[in-house]
């Protein structure tokens, strides 16, 4: 990429943009759910927003990775944004829940391009020993968007309709297009070579069956015969897509990656942490709203210092990486999260909200390294026509690890909560929902207030212990590399 044309600064502010406006939808969808079910009425399907949003983006992920090696990161990311802001678009323009399914769909193709490509672009216009800051500032448009995008979901749905928390997409959308377009200057890329297309398919297969499998078992009547046909397909697919694999000159994922040990473990890491972290993030602001009784908005500050904290952990990151292996830096940034960890486990139900800062901070320094150390190792452990599937890999396994545990620790919560109900006499699991949201725990009587957060503190405290065993599994996959010096390259 001819990086000397390129304007660095407003190429990075672009894909913040677009980085932010990404994240920002899944919160703010969330936030308008309610209204648009009332609108709409679809609340069976309601679950489908999300769920069709997250198996589109991940399925996507690693053909955008290959395309992006083929014909140039520009056009491809220009391409998914297009995809993004056309899906948010008639996302809007939906009078049916199952005209919004299809078009989250489209916008979830479209998002698939965002996250990856942003991090390869990065890693093509800057050294090694600036990149891990530059991925920290980016990464932090996640933690600035988890406080931003309830306040502005709320105040588009009262002084707007819900119909504006896609439309916003367009305005902020156009603007990291117009940007990329004037200001990322990229020689152009001629190949001979065509995407894997039978390779692809097997692939989505594989993929779509596997999500599909993660989203059953969130499900509260879980179908244990549609959960194991998924399961069989997504073996087959695999199975398919390995054998085709070996037999092309041009895969979409050159297989020969995962027989290097240090680019496996630090993929595997990423996607356990990234399990982790959705314990962290989603369950922690409920402790503090179920168990302590605080408003939805303070609540959700519980976990602020772990942004804050997640751009220190990436300048970290980039020091360390320049003298340092990614399994020494790794063993550092997993002591952090294990201490929080640990202490997510421990913690009485009578704790004081401000421990949770200091959990947040904690973590937030162990998840900053963390997370950038994974994604510049995978990188760097690859050849240079190789680095955005490297990238896309990385993503995906994030994706697939956070998409796993947020359905096991349902699971978990779910079965802790029926199991307290029942020894409960008088409570009731439409209580415990009541419990959880502020606004609805005065309606409760005040006698089953007590039992109530003490079956609640039981399935949080299972959530934790889970939590922690990914902590533990992932100081064990750590251990299982190689000492290589990151800057180590690798075809």
């Amino acid at each position: 990429m001819g990086s000397r044309k390129t304007n660095v600064t407003l190429v990075t502010i672009a894909i913040f943009i677009a980085t932010f406006m990404s994240a920002v939808e899944g919160t703010i969808v969330s936030t308008a759910m309610p209204t648009i079910v009332g609108d709409l009425h679809g609340v069976a399907l309601m679950n489908w927003v999300f769920s069709i949003f997250l198996l589109t983006n991940a399925i996507a992920t690693p053909i955008y990775g290959k395309l992006a090696d083929m014909l140039g990161r520009k056009n491809v990311f220009l391409f998914g944004l297009a995809v993004f802001i056309i899906g948010s678009t008639l996302s809007g323009l939906s009078n049916s829940m199952g005209e919004l399914i299809l078009w989250r769909a489209v916008q979830g193709i479209g998002a698939g391009s965002i996250m990856p490509i942003s991090f390869t672009i990065i890693a093509d216009i800057y050294p090694l020993e600036k990149r891990a800051k530059v991925m920290g500032f980016n990464g932090s448009a996640w933690g600035i968007a988890s406080i931003v995008a309830p306040l502005l979901g709320g105040f588009i749905v009262d002084q707007l309709s819900w119909h504006w928390i896609f439309f916003i997409n367009i305005p902020i959308g156009l603007l990291a297009v117009v940007m990329i377009v004037v200001f990322l200057k990229e020689e152009r890329r001629r190949t001979t070579q065509r995407l894997d297309l039978l390779g692809s398919f097997w692939l989505t297969v594989g993929l779509l069956s596997l999500m599909y499998g993660f989203q059953l078992l969130g499900d509260s009547t879980l179908s244990w015969p549609l959960l194991l046909g998924c399961l069989l397909v997504a073996i087959l697919g695999f199975i398919a897509f390995i054998r085709h694999d070996g037999r092309v000159d041009n895969p979409i994922i050159p297989l020969g990656m995962f027989k290097n040990r240090t680019f496996v473990t630090q993929n595997l890491v990423a996607a356990l942490i990234s399990g982790f972290l959705m314990g962290f993030e989603v369950y922690l602001p409920t402790w503090t709203q179920g168990i302590l009784g605080l408003p939805a908005s303070l609540a959700g500050f519980a976990v602020t210092p772990s942004s804050l904290m997640w751009i220190v952990g990436s300048f970290i990151a980039g020091k360390l990486l320049l003298d340092h292996t990614p399994k020494s830096i790794i063993a550092i940034s997993l002591t952090f999260i294990l201490i929080g960890a640990i202490a997510m486990a421990v913690l009485p139900e009578t704790t004081a909200f401000a421990w949770f800062f200091v959990i947040a901070a904690i973590c937030g320094t162990g998840f900053g390294i963390t997370i950038t150390t994974t994604t510049v190792t995978a990188q760097n452990q690859v050849s240079g026509a190789n680095v955005g599937v490297a990238t896309s890999i990385n993503t995906l396994g994030r994706t697939l690890g956070q998409t796993l545990m947020i359905s096991v620790f349902g699971i978990i919560m779910n079965v802790q909560m029926a199991n307290g109900v029942h020894h409960h006499p008088g409570t009731t699991l439409n209580m415990m929902n009541k419990l959880i949201n502020p606004q609805t725990a005065s309606e409760l009587p005040a006698h089953l207030i007590k039992p109530l957060r003490e079956i609640l503190y039981s399935g949080l405290h299972w959530i934790f212990i889970v939590a922690l065993l990914l902590v533990v599994l992932s100081f064990c996959v750590n251990g299982l590399d190689r000492p290589k010096t990151t800057s180590e390259r690798q075809a």
